[in-house]
């Protein structure tokens, strides 16, 4: 079969597989090993197949993954994402719809420590929701800026995503840091600024939180 066709197909099959619910890393798998059986021959793709997970979970570069994530636990069983989430509550609590912009500032602070996404809007809704449920906050206004700030992990240094990106890109991970850290900044902005539109369009989803002193 000629190669542009048949990667026509196992590019259609890979799809097919996703349509149907695989998971997107079994899927990439089965068509990658099926398309290096048709286009060399079985022993070569299972040779591949082999070789490839090896040299792939070898790599130095993917030891910062773990580390991130046990940097993030420690930092969240240590009371850091508490302290972080009451330091950006003093500075913004007061304000209207101010417990969720200091939501935005914690998660911004926390996914500088633990690089990762989901460890960022986990913590938060431990810390965060309770004190928005606390002052009748809108439900869509508390759940929304967690899962919201939770993305930021994505782009703020050390983002996981952009070092696995950046070993399988051979890209270097140095300056993807450098180029998510603006953006990062951004974004948390225009979600604060967001926060602060809505919350003064409808008083009622953000109230004013209690003042607190620095000292």
């Amino acid at each position: 079969m000629d190669p542009i066709t048949l990667s026509i197909l196992i590019i259609v099959f890979l799809f097919a597989l996703l349509a149907i619910g695989l998971p997107i890393g079994f899927a990439m798998a089965v068509s990658g090993f099926l398309g290096s059986t048709f286009l060399i021959d079985l022993d070569a793709a299972l040779s591949l197949l082999g070789q490839t997970a090896y040299e792939t979970t070898i790599t130095y570069n993917l030891s910062v993954v773990p580390l991130f994530i046990l940097m993030g636990y420690f930092a969240s069983n240590s009371g850091l994402s508490e302290a972080l989430f009451n330091s950006c509550n003093t500075w913004l609590g007061y304000r209207r719809g101010g417990l969720a912009l200091a939501t935005i500032g914690g998660c911004g602070a926390f996914a500088a420590v633990c690089g990762s996404s989901l460890a960022t809007a986990a913590t938060m809704t431990q810390v965060a929701l309770p004190e928005m449920k606390k002052f009748n906050y809108d439900d869509k206004l508390s759940t929304g800026s967690i899962a919201a700030g939770g993305t930021i992990g994505i782009l703020i240094p050390p983002s996981v995503i952009l070092v696995l990106y950046g070993i399988l890109t051979e890209s270097n991970i140095g300056d993807l840091f450098l180029a998510g850290f603006i953006p990062g900044i951004l974004t948390i902005i225009f979600f604060m600024g967001t926060i602060s539109i809505l919350t003064r369009i409808y008083p009622n989803m953000g109230p004013r939180g209690a003042k607190t002193t620095i000292l």
